[in-house]
């Protein structure tokens, strides 16, 4: 059983049976027996499917953010704009995924030809997390439905009913019978199903130690995994970085999603030459959020997704000021009912503390002085995590240096780092490995078939 708790109140929002094991079976069952015809599917069918998808996702895009905040507590408005942003990842494949996978023909040596062919695999598997609800899981299905593969989803305990949701916008899409299929199971179900034979691969979205244990998992029985795991995206400010975008942006990226977003800026490095500046009006901004009801249109983040999630964050606040640390403002507990932390800013964090090669989850920066270009790399690249990168500086031959120096998968210039259907999306290092969206995300569960003609 499942049990969804809404983080602002402590209520219970409702429950959900979990499949037993007969179920699961004929869940499988149906996976790959859909993915026999799927996988020879017209594209113009794939297409079609996915513009439905789409058009179920705006329709209903108000019914799936009232879901979402109550069950993980994100602002109401952000949740109808993640529905919104689902939307645009089905019509991005509906309109581009024939093209990019159309094979390619290689001239040989020999006067003959070679052509490279894109295949789909079978039943993928989805692990996904609570943060966020739909996008994390359209990024997934809307690749895999192009391709020919088929989906299994195993969601988040706390988002069962955000689960059900995306199944049943797909199935009123009009998507054959196991094409795509919502697994209500345990954590302790997965190692099972990625060892069974119709399950081709595995995609997880989740903690370092989740990562680890699921690509252990997929290794054992020699199965193709793609990770997104955990970030400690650096945030880096340049003398001649527009000093107000960067204030506003910065805050931007450590309250959204009350701070729960893998790829937001979480460690600020700023040069010495502006870092009083910086500091000052980023501790004022900070100092300025409103936390409070997510339903309310002027609330400017909600609880955290759990009391757990909250208190782990205050846990690790604790223990950044006993090794040295100093709160200049919030990481606080709000004194109301709900999972509310206060957006807080932690600075003079000594060089071994533990708190520098973590990930807070939560609405809570790191500020770092870097006194020239050789320090802010080195401080950004002092962690184990490598997704993402958000670098502010107008000088060329600086971006040059932080593009070729800087230990992540990505980097976005006088911008906060967003994920988007066009590009390709996943980090390096203790950040996960493969990618999602983009052509690269569409082609990572596919068989590059080489295929030598007599021509």
């Amino acid at each position: 059983m499942f049990t969804s708790i809404n983080p602002a109140t402590g209520v219970e929002v409702a429950t959900y049976e979990e499949l037993d094991r007969v179920e699961l079976e004929r869940r499988l069952m149906l996976a790959a027996c859909a993915f026999k015809s799927w996988r020879i599917s017209p594209m113009a069918e794939r297409q079609v499917l996915l513009s439905r998808i789409a058009d179920n996702f705006e329709a209903n895009k108000h019914r799936l953010a009232e879901m979402a905040t109550m069950e993980m507590g994100k602002t109401y408005l952000s949740a109808v704009g993640e529905a919104e942003k689902c939307a645009t990842a089905f019509r991005y494949y509906a309109q581009h995924g024939a093209e990019l996978l159309q094979s390619t023909i290689t001239k040989l040596p020999n006067g003959k030809t070679a052509e490279t062919v894109w295949l789909p695999l079978g039943a993928i598997l989805a692990i996904m997390p609570w943060n966020f609800p739909y996008w994390q899981v359209a990024r997934f299905i809307a690749p895999t439905i192009m391709a020919g593969n088929v989906g299994l989803l195993k969601h988040a305990p706390n988002v069962q009913g955000c689960a059900a949701l995306i199944e049943e916008m797909v199935l009123a899409a009009g998507a054959p019978t196991g094409v795509f299929q919502n697994l209500p199971i345990q954590l302790s179900t997965v190692p099972d199903l990625i060892a069974d034979d119709r399950v081709t691969a595995v995609t997880l979205t989740g903690s370092e130690r989740a990562g680890r244990a699921v690509g252990a998992q997929a290794g054992e029985v020699l199965k193709k995994v793609v990770l997104e795991l955990g970030g400690s995206d650096p945030f880096i400010v340049m003398p001649s970085a527009n000093l107000d975008e960067a204030v506003s942006q910065a805050v931007r990226a450590r309250i959204q999603n009350t701070g729960q977003s893998c790829i937001c800026g979480k460690r600020m490095i700023v040069h010495a030459d502006i870092y009083d500046e910086f500091l000052e009006r980023f501790v004022l901004a900070m100092k300025a959020v409103k936390a409070g009801d997510p339903m309310s249109t002027d609330t400017d983040m909600g609880p955290l997704s759990s009391y757990a999630q909250r208190d782990l964050v205050l846990t690790q606040i604790e223990k950044a000021k006993q090794e040295g640390a100093r709160l200049l403002v919030g990481g606080e507990a709000l004194d109301r009912k709900g999972a509310y932390l206060s957006a807080g800013v932690l600075v003079d964090l000594p060089i071994d503390s533990s708190l520098r090669q973590e990930e807070i989850f939560g609405p809570v920066a790191m500020v770092f002085k870097a006194n020239d270009i050789d320090e802010a790399i080195r401080i950004a690249n002092d962690v184990p995590y490598g997704l993402g990168s958000s670098v502010w500086t107008n000088d060329l031959a600086e971006q040059e240096r932080f593009i070729r120096e800087i230990e992540a998968g990505m980097t976005a210039f006088n911008q906060i780092l967003v994920s988007m259907p066009e590009v390709s999306f996943g980090g390096i290092k203790r950040s996960g490995h493969g990618r999602e969206l983009g052509s690269l995300g569409l082609h990572e569960f596919m068989n590059a078939k080489t295929v030598l003609h007599s021509y």
